[in-house]
């Protein structure tokens, strides 16, 4: 089918259109289109004035929950639409965009901007992303000295005194059996650990998210971003978290079942998204296919190294990983530790 470069995808805006068969309804017969570049099935309904994209109203939600009014959102990002319009992407979709309700404190904790930003030059380019306001408005999920000791490890990633060169490719490692990745680490966990399957708002923003992507490259950038704009309980994307020799003879001595003695520390990674949410910290990672992997190793060797750069307890957190079909969730604590 030839391509027809007039028309673009309402997805990604793409003009690599090929035409994909005929829909009717009851008063038209409407012609189909297809993208080549992201799948996307859709119409050209001529009988309406203006069809606003995925993105277009994704965006604007966006630009409304960073704190800019509705006439700041259409000047900013161009829009010919009308104020009421943009008011009812934002109704429509507060149900699973829930920062919305903590829009206006927020604002008022906020001498400048929400978020704050840095790129971080470790093994590749890490995009670490904070938000200030929802942080302080989720310090009331957890005990004052709990936020206190996570707030002051947020704050010092940025920072010199942060070891940033334990992330770089070593050029004189030993030769252990396996490099120094968390997503790379492999132990036994406990045979008692369950593993939850839930429907959790994340999946839903996921899915989201995703129409902002235009390659998979992009997907997790996307999904981190939109989260921490727009959902309630995210306050932080690829939070640099690193476990020592120490930290790990420390839980063994515990009675902690890490059985990490071939491998080379300090174990590094970066948590994808962290939450503050019923009196947990929670650790979040997506992961395309969610239902086809079983990264449980990864996520606890995160809560692990979170807990030591802290001095939280692991009891004090939880992990899951989710794509936009599948959330799965478990206690760190209970993968390594037996109950007695």
């Amino acid at each position: 089918m030839p391509k027809n470069n007039t028309i673009q995808c309402l997805k990604c805006a793409s003009t690599a259109i090929v035409k994909k068969g005929i829909r009717k309804n009851k008063l038209q017969i409407l012609q189909q289109y297809q993208c080549k570049n992201c799948k996307y099935i859709f119409t050209k309904n001529k009988s309406k004035n203006t069809t606003y994209t995925i993105n277009t109203i994704l965006k604007s939600i966006s630009s409304y929950n960073l704190g800019y009014n509705l006439k700041q959102t259409k000047e900013r990002l161009h829009l010919d639409s009308s104020l009421p319009t943009i008011s009812s992407w934002i109704n429509k979709y507060k149900q699973i965009c829930t920062f919305c309700r903590l829009r206006e404190e927020a604002i008022g904790l906020s001498k400048k901007e929400m978020l704050f930003s840095q790129k971080l030059q470790h093994n590749q380019v890490y995009n670490f992303q904070l938000h200030k306001a929802k942080l302080e408005l989720q310090s009331k999920e957890l005990l004052p000295q709990k936020f206190q000791l996570l707030r002051v490890h947020l704050e010092k990633v940025p920072k010199e005194q942060f070891p940033h060169h334990i992330f770089q490719p070593k050029q004189d490692a030993e030769e252990l059996p396996v490099l120094a990745r968390s997503s790379q680490v492999k132990f036994d966990i406990n045979k008692d650990m369950i593993t939850i399957e839930k429907n959790n708002l994340s999946s839903r923003l996921a899915s989201l998210a995703l129409n902002l992507a235009a390659t998979n490259k992009q997907r997790h950038e996307a999904i981190q971003s939109f989260m921490l704009i727009n959902d309630s309980t995210t306050v932080a994307c690829e939070v640099p978290v690193y476990l020592t020799g120490d930290d790990i003879k420390y839980f063994q001595s515990r009675g902690f079942t890490l059985n990490l003695d071939g491998y080379q520390t300090p174990i590094t990674g970066h948590i994808d998204i962290l939450q503050i949410r019923n009196g947990l910290l929670h650790i979040l990672d997506y992961k395309p296919e969610a239902d086809k992997v079983n990264p449980i190793e990864q996520l606890t060797i995160y809560a692990l190294a979170l807990a030591s750069r802290t001095k939280l307890a692991l009891k004090d957190f939880k992990c899951a990983w989710f794509d936009e079909n599948n959330y799965f969730e478990f206690f760190p604590l209970h993968a390594v530790y037996s109950k007695r």
